[in-house]
């Protein structure tokens, strides 16, 4: 109970802030759209270009760690996208849609934040190594298998182009891909640009909750019940728990293995609910998961802190 108090609470308080806040007038929702558009598109691009640009490579990359985290989403985007086509009847792009959903977690605005709270900001190192990857591998595994369910009977190469095209589109995937060129390159940062940075990045993580707060509001927990338990039951459960037991079999250290695990444990981001939008396919159950997940994970983060001890 204390974890759900000093960990978790202060994270959703926030998030709560801004959902009354747009409720009750008192915050508008082109306000919320700014402040996501800040958070999303400068202000978190930041804050992962300076953690890839600062992180030992040689240290904090596991490879058991990665192949635990992954492995564990892989089988949910697949456990997602074939229970929509088989079990739900969903044509395949709605599938590919509700596959991503339990495919990526909220690694960033709720896991960091969580992580940051439970493990304290110097025990990062884990949960950063995991988003580093995390928008390319998730984005580059959702898009290739949306091309092909749009585009059957096309040219392979016709599917290459639309994949880096939407690839190079996200500013997420561009400040990571920076970063590693900055840190592989061993370029110095001059220290009033890291100065300028550094003031944006206090802000990437509040601004970002209390936007999410705003943007949940405007989420109805409307359409198939049973697709967005599905959903909420791979992403919480599922994939910490594959995570977890991979990463236990596998030996990988506490300080990055308990990061792993939580950040594996995180609710569907909004970018489930950006990727469902960008193609025009189950946008009502994308957007309801990520509030009936984001809710619940109340409760199943508090039980992953507590199995993690």
């Amino acid at each position: 109970m204390q974890a759900l108090l000093d960990v978790i609470l202060p994270v959703f308080l926030v998030i709560g802030f801004g959902y009354v806040a747009v409720w009750r007038g008192f915050f508008p929702v082109s306000g919320v759209d700014a402040l996501m558009k800040f958070s999303q598109h400068f202000a978190i691009p930041c804050l992962l270009f300076m953690a890839i640009v600062n992180l030992d490579l040689s240290v904090s990359i596991n490879p058991r760690l990665l192949f635990s985290f992954y492995t564990g989403a892989t089988v949910g985007f697949f456990l997602g996208l074939f229970g929509a086509r088989f079990v739900f009847k969903r044509d395949w792009e709605d599938a590919v849609a509700i596959g991503f959903c339990c495919l990526f977690s909220n690694s960033v605005l709720l896991g960091l934040a969580i992580n940051e709270r439970a493990y304290g900001a110097d025990a990062l190192a884990g949960a950063f190594s995991i988003i580093a990857f995390h928008s390319p591998f998730c984005y580059g595994l959702g898009i290739t298998a949306m091309e092909i369910a749009r585009n059957r009977g096309q040219s392979p190469l016709v599917m290459a182009r639309g994949v880096a095209r939407a690839m190079f589109r996200n500013a997420l995937v561009l400040a990571i891909f920076a970063g590693f060129i900055v840190n592989l390159s061993d370029l110095t940062i001059p220290y009033v640009l890291k100065d300028a940075l550094d003031l944006v990045i206090r802000a990437a993580l509040p601004t970002a909750l209390f936007a999410l707060g705003g943007v949940l509001i405007q989420y109805k927990p409307e359409g198939d019940a049973r697709v967005i338990a599905m959903i909420c039951a791979v992403s919480l459960v599922v994939h910490p728990a594959i995570t977890w037991t991979l990463g236990s079999t596998l030996s990988v250290p506490k300080d990055i293995f308990n990061p792993g695990v939580l950040t594996a444990a995180m609710a569907p981001g909004v970018n489930g609910y950006i990727f469902a939008n960008m193609y025009g396919r189950a946008r009502r159950v994308a957007a309801s998961s990520v509030l009936v997940a984001t809710a619940a994970s109340v409760f199943t983060a508090w039980v992953w802190l507590v199995v993690l001890g």
